[in-house]
C-alpha cells in the first residue's frame, strides 16, 4: 500500500456538458442525477471511486453560467469554490460543438488560480467522423498544451484511460473512505435528487428550475410477516399555481409517473421495497429568498 494514491478531483464545466453522466459512468453506480435539462446539479457531491491502486474522490458541481437569480449566484459561487484544495480539476467540454467564450472563461479562471486541470472532450460519439480532427485542433487552439482526454460518458469510451490519467495527478496517500462507500451525501439529499431528476425528465421545459424537493420523512416500517419497507414522504416545491397543475397532471397522471420512476430508483439505492408519497407545494419566488434556500440546503461556500 506504500504506493497507494488518494485525492480530490473537481469536475467543472458549462451547464449540460455531461459532468454527472461522467461521474456515474466512472463510478459505475447512479449517485448523481442526470437529465437533458441544463443546471441539473445543485449540490457539490462527492462520488468515490476505489481501485486497487488508488481512491479518487470526485466533486461534481453545478454548471458555470451567468446567474439570473440568488439561487443561480449560489450555484456559480459553489462551483468556483470547488476548485480550492483539490488535486486536479477535470474540465468537461461538449465536443459536439465548437469551443465557445464560456470555455475560455473557465480556462482563464483556472489558469489565474494556478489550478492543474485535464481537458475532457465529452460527447465524442456525437462528432461526425469528418469533423473529429478539426474539432481537436479547435480545442487545442484554446487550451494549448493541456492534458487532453476524449470520452463518451454515455457509451463509456475513454473512461478507463481518464481514470489512469487522473491517478497520475494524485499524491500518494491512504484510502480516505471505506472501499464500499460511493457517495458522502446525506441520504435525504440523494433521495430528493432522485425525485427532482424525474420532474426534470418528465416535464422538460414546462417546469424548469423553479423546482426543489424536500424529503419530509424516511421511516423503516417493520412488519410481522418480514416484508419490511422504507416509507418516504417528499414535497415538491414550485413557484406558481400553473407549475403545480403541470406536475400533478390530468387526474394525477404526471405525479404518478414521476413517483413510479423515482421509487424504482430508490429501491435500487436502498436495496429493498419503498413506499413513496409525493405532495406539491407552492412557495412563490423561493429561489430569491435566502431563508428558503438555506432551508432547502443551498448554502453558499465562501
Amino acid at each position: 500500500m506504500n504506493n497507494y494514491k488518494s485525492g480530490f478531483v473537481t469536475l467543472l464545466g458549462r451547464p449540460n456538458v455531461g459532468k454527472s453522466t461522467l461521474i456515474n459512468k466512472l463510478i459505475g453506480e447512479k449517485i448523481t442525477i442526470t437529465s437533458p435539462v441544463a443546471q441539473t446539479t445543485r449540490n457539490k457531491l462527492k462520488g468515490i471511486l476505489t481501485t486497487k491502486i488508488g481512491q479518487i474522490i470526485f466533486v461534481d458541481t453545478p454548471g458555470v453560467h451567468k446567474p439570473h437569480h440568488l439561487l443561480g449566484e449560489i450555484l456559480v459561487k459553489n462551483a468556483k469554490s470547488a476548485i480550492n484544495g483539490v488535486d486536479v480539476v477535470v474540465l468537461v467540454l461538449d465536443s459536439s460543438v465548437e469551443p465557445g467564450r464560456g470555455d475560455k472563461y473557465i480556462k482563464d479562471f483556472l489558469v489565474a488560480n494556478k489550478t492543474e486541470f485535464i481537458v475532457v472532450l465529452n460527447k465524442w460519439d456525437l462528432v461526425n467522423k469528418e469533423f473529429k480532427s478539426l474539432r481537436i485542433d479547435q480545442y487545442k487552439k484554446v487550451f494549448g498544451n493541456s492534458s487532453f482526454q476524449i470520452v463518451s460518458a454515455s457509451e463509456g469510451d475513454g473512461c478507463s484511460e481518464l481514470i489512469d490519467m487522473i491517478l497520475n495527478f494524485l499524491p500518494k496517500g491512504p484510502m480516505l473512505y471505506d472501499e464500499d462507500t460511493l457517495c458522502d451525501q446525506p441520504l435525504d439529499k440523494v433521495l430528493a435528487d432522485l425525485v427532482r431528476e424525474q420532474v426534470l425528465i418528465n416535464t422538460r421545459e414546462e417546469v424548469p428550475h423553479s423546482v426543489a424537493v424536500k424529503i419530509e420523512k424516511i421511516k423503516e416500517i417493520k412488519r410481522e410477516n418480514g416484508k419490511n419497507f422504507t416509507a418516504i414522504l417528499a414535497t415538491i416545491i414550485v413557484e406558481r399555481t400553473s407549475q403545480k397543475g403541470i406536475l400533478i397532471g390530468k387526474k394525477g397522471s404526471m405525479l404518478k409517473t414521476i413517483g413510479q420512476t423515482a421509487r424504482s430508483n430508490m429501491k435500487k439505492l436502498l436495496n429493498g421495497p419503498v413506499h413513496l408519497e409525493l405532495f406539491v407545494k407552492i412557495i412563490p419566488n423561493w429561489r430569491k429568498k435566502e431563508s428558503k434556500l438555506m432551508e432547502l440546503g443551498y448554502e453558499v461556500d465562501y
